[in-house]
């Protein structure tokens, strides 16, 4: 009986952290690994594990609120799916990972397409109107007042639950776990399987880890790729770089994390390298 309600519990929270219409905003107390709260702007997962480690998902998912253009941003369904609404595969290796660290995640819960919580917030690219060949005709004629309400109801509450979370402890390690996919439009392939990016203001944690990588024999390890690593006012700078914390942001090409058992491969995979550098250093 015991089982048969904890696989019922399960089975609900799964419903309900995917139903667009669960306005209930938080949802606490869940127990040590699994969800600890949900918000419209987020999911925090693990808060109550002890390790220093916090692992971040900026574009963990391509959810558009109903409040905008009624859950629509008027892009085509296949588009949504692409990396341009999100960080296709990021989201399950920042649970496997955190999970695998015993430390808490948080992810964002809504598409980046929506508004980017990985730029500043006078950053010309926060709301985007075109990427990769793509016009977001929701975003197209948005004025200040509908970036002032994304920035209010998603933006501003992912980014102050990300700094009660950092500031936990006085040791915590940000990991930033993002994907990219392996050809943008018109581009050449990227060759990468994984890029540690980092900012020229800290690489104290970043170049170690990519020494480490780099001697996995089977890994194309990007160093600063397939992007620069320092954009002032994105959520490294604003979190990690400020505060002087320990940090570095994770990009794995998205072909290698598209399914559940890849991804926890992946976070498997990284978990002990990661323990190690920090060990080393």
């Amino acid at each position: 009986m015991a089982r048969m309600r904890q696989a019922v519990s399960a089975s609900f929270l799964l419903a309900l952290l995917h139903d667009r219409a669960f306005s209930g905003r938080r949802l606490g107390g869940i127990g040590k690994d699994r969800v600890t709260a949900v918000q419209e702007a987020y999911q925090i997962i693990g808060e109550d594990r002890p390790g220093r480690w916090l692992v971040t998902c900026d574009h963990a998912s391509s959810r558009v609120p109903d409040w905008v253009g009624g859950g629509s941003l008027g892009i085509a369904p296949a588009d949504m799916a692409r990396h341009i609404a999100w960080d296709v595969g990021a989201a399950g290796v920042t649970r496997a990972l955190a999970m695998a660290l015993d430390s808490p995640a948080i992810l964002s819960d809504f598409s980046r397409l929506v508004i980017d919580p990985n730029r500043g917030e006078d950053d010309p690219t926060l709301v985007m109107r075109l990427y990769d060949g793509t016009v977001i005709p929701a975003n197209r004629a948005i004025d200040a007042t509908g970036v002032d309400e994304r920035l209010e109801r998603l933006y501003r509450p992912y980014h102050a639950a990300y700094a009660r979370l950092a500031a936990r402890r006085a040791d915590t390690v940000i990991i930033a776990v993002h994907s990219f996919t392996p050809c943008l439009k018109g581009r050449a392939p990227r060759p990468w399987h994984i890029g540690v990016l980092h900012s020229h203001l800290d690489t104290r944690f970043s170049l170690p880890l990519i020494a480490r990588l780099r001697a996995e024999a089977d890994l194309c390890v990007g160093d600063n790729e397939p992007y620069s690593g320092h954009l002032p006012g994105d959520a490294i700078d604003r979190h990690a770089l400020g505060p002087g914390r320990h940090n570095t942001l994770i990009e794995i090409r998205n072909d290698l994390i598209a399914t559940e058992a890849q991804q926890q491969a992946w976070a498997a995979r990284l978990a002990p390298i990661l323990a190690e550098v920090l060990a080393g250093l």
